[in-house]
């Protein structure tokens, strides 16, 4: 888009991270202005729907629109406005703030800021999830990380918390620690289909759970495929060792079609792929709460929308 004409649309989530977002509105307001750049500022809506904005972009000729957030309100508002010819930013204040992190956009909402005058924005990929077998659960957008099991119960307890942040996130991981239970599912690709018990799986567009810890370390955001890591150790002192593993990116990425069930992580690409929760686990996409679906077919959407990036 040429940058003689901009007109910046912000979405400020009000309860996202910990940072006072009155104080954040008004540096925004005041370094936008210095930049001579029209805009308009909307708080985030809690339905996750943002359609009601296309009116707004259309007479406004809105340019960008940016997400100060975390990955749930980023996605929900791609997800919701990506059909439209805009660039997308991103000024995280969300408590992982993993797809900002991935994309080497700073935490610090002046430097995230100076990334977003710039204007230099390429495309990347996102994915949906649905459940063909229920006709109540529409298909939803992520993009960046959709879980199962251990670390969506640490999301549901985390969002039930009045005091956000790495710390609060940390003391709900271990307090859920020791009452987790490993789920059981059944995977099919194209290549192949098997069963497995896992404590946690991720599907990940970005390598980041958030925080720079990187669950999926060859993970890219524009590569047009998946990571899947299924932590599938068989007691907790396992699990320990191979999560730190994977984080470490001491785990071999295996081929779909060579995947080694007996492995303490089951770690490979694809993108696309049908999993069978027959255990219930519970479900987070981006790090929020999501209903859990008894099955999910993801497919991956390959440079479906346009992120401002360093």
């Amino acid at each position: 888009m040429p940058s003689m004409h901009r007109y910046i649309l912000y979405i400020i989530n009000p309860i996202a991270g910990t940072r006072a977002k009155k104080d954040l509105k008004s540096f925004i307001e005041e370094k936008t202005k210095a930049k001579g750049i029209p805009f308009e500022t909307f708080p985030s809506v809690a339905n996750a729907d943002y359609s009601f904005l296309n009116s707004v972009i259309k007479e406004k000729k809105v340019t960008d629109i940016v997400i100060a957030g975390g990955d749930g309100t980023v996605s929900q508002v791609a997800g919701s406005l990506m059909n439209q010819d805009v660039n997308f930013g991103i000024i995280p204040c969300g408590s992982g703030n993993g797809l900002a992190l991935a994309a080497g956009i700073s935490k610090q909402p002046a430097k995230a800021l100076d990334i977003i005058f710039k204007e230099k924005a390429s495309a990347i990929d996102g994915f949906y999830i649905n459940d063909p077998a229920s006709s109540g659960t529409g298909r939803r957008f992520a993009c960046m990380l959709c879980g199962l099991g251990f670390d969506a119960k640490v999301a549901y307890d985390f969002a039930d918390q009045p005091k956000r942040g790495l710390a609060t996130y940390a003391r709900m991981a271990m307090k859920n620690f020791f009452s987790m239970k490993p789920y059981r599912f059944r995977l099919q690709l194209d290549e192949t289909t098997f069963e497995t018990e896992a404590y946690f799986m991720s599907i990940a567009n970005s390598n980041q759970f958030g925080n720079n810890f990187t669950i999926a370390p060859k993970a890219s955001l524009s590569d047009g495929m998946l990571d899947i890591v299924i932590v599938a150790s068989k007691n907790k002192i396992s699990f320990i060792l191979q999560t730190l593993r994977q984080l470490a990116g001491w785990n071999k990425l295996y081929s779909s079609s060579l995947i080694k069930e007996k492995k303490g992580v089951i770690y490979f690409q694809t993108d696309r792929l049908i999993i069978s929760n027959l255990s219930d686990a519970p479900m987070h996409i981006d790090g929020d709460p999501a209903e859990t679906m008894k099955e999910l077919e993801i497919k991956m959407s390959k440079n479906c929308f346009r992120l401002i990036q360093p």
